[in-house]
C-alpha cells in the first residue's frame, strides 16, 4: 500500500508537541492590529491545542 502524502496546507499550520499534542496559531494576528482591543489581541498571543473531535482527522494529515 503506499505512503500517504502529507497536506502541505496543515503542515504549515499545526505542529506537534513531544507529548503528541497538536498546536495552532490562532488566526487574525498578523495585520489590522490598531482596531482590535487589547483583550482580544493578548488571547491570540501563544498557541491553541486541537479540539480532540479534530484530532484524530488532522494529525492524518500531517
Amino acid at each position: 500500500m503506499p505512503k500517504k502524502k502529507t497536506k502541505k496546507m496543515v503542515s504549515k499550520r499545526v505542529k506537534k508537541t513531544a507529548t503528541g499534542k497538536l498546536i495552532y496559531q490562532r488566526p487574525g494576528s498578523g495585520h489590522l492590529l490598531s482596531s482590535k482591543s487589547r483583550k482580544r489581541k493578548r488571547n491570540m498571543r501563544g498557541g491553541k491545542t486541537i479540539n480532540d473531535a479534530d484530532h484524530k482527522r488532522i494529525a492524518e494529515m500531517i
